[in-house]
């Protein structure tokens, strides 16, 4: 099992972080992604990521890896290739703001979400307002696209500035696609997930010793069979739930 030393930066909560935490989770585990404990999982609501290379990097959680510079850098990376693209797509930018204008309230929210500390003023209210008057041109189908593919090239071609920690682009992956997610249910565009993969199904760690018959019980027989797998029991050995409670509670 392989670790590294985390928090590489302090950490703290920003004016976004907590509340956009609490709807990924709530959505995480509706669909799986998450045990439905993980609002009191220490590795899930931390905004340190974790130092086993094994666990995945909650989004929240990319500040304690990469700091403000590589943030930023991706960011700026982006919208270069923005403002260096067709018409139609960079005017609505530019009608906003120049360059720098962008790189910096991007990636002042980024900060913010990913637990760098109170970044992006006006947190929700400001980034609804934006994309309902200033971006509403490319709120759709193939806005999104678009803007998809920009994205895409630019994490595709920034290995460099996400350490060499696999787990970050994951991560990053991750936290693009629960907005994409978000905007696409406002805006009644297509839900794009192109960015690539992201985080999985995460598996608490489950120990038979240190939990009541009842407790043992209310599990699913998925979770008791890759339990007992985990400790070296052959599970064919056991054909149905009941016979696995009951070697359960034999550990």
């Amino acid at each position: 099992m392989e670790n590294v030393v985390l928090p590489k930066y302090p950490t703290r909560h920003g004016y976004m972080s907590e509340r956009t935490q609490e709807a990924y989770i709530a959505k995480a585990i509706d669909s799986g992604l998450l045990p439905k404990e993980a609002h009191r999982m220490p590795e899930v609501v931390t905004l340190t990521a974790p130092e086993d290379l094994s666990k995945p990097i909650q989004f929240w959680q990319l500040y304690s890896v990469l700091g403000q510079d590589p943030i930023v850098g991706i960011v700026q990376r982006f919208y270069e290739r923005v403002f260096a693209d067709e018409p139609w797509f960079r005017s609505v930018f530019e009608r906003v703001g120049g360059l720098a204008h962008h790189i910096t309230t991007q990636a002042s929210m980024w900060i913010d979400v990913m637990g760098g500390g109170p970044y992006y003023h006006g947190a929700e209210y400001r980034l609804s307002f934006h994309h309902a008057h200033n971006a509403m041109a490319l709120m759709n189908d193939k806005g999104a696209e678009r803007w998809v593919s920009l994205m895409r090239e630019t994490l595709d071609t920034s290995a460099d500035l996400m350490t060499d920690d696999r787990r970050v682009r994951i991560s990053l992956n991750t936290f693009l696609a629960h907005f994409m997610t978000k905007y696409a249910d406002e805006f009644a565009f297509e839900d794009r997930h192109l960015f690539g993969e992201t985080n999985g199904p995460l598996k608490r760690r489950i120990n038979f010793m240190r939990m009541t018959s009842d407790a043992i019980e209310a599990l699913s027989t998925q979770e008791l069979s890759e339990a007992l797998s985990d400790l070296g029991v052959d599970v064919s050995l056991y054909p149905d739930k009941q016979a696995m409670v009951n070697k359960a509670l034999m550990m």
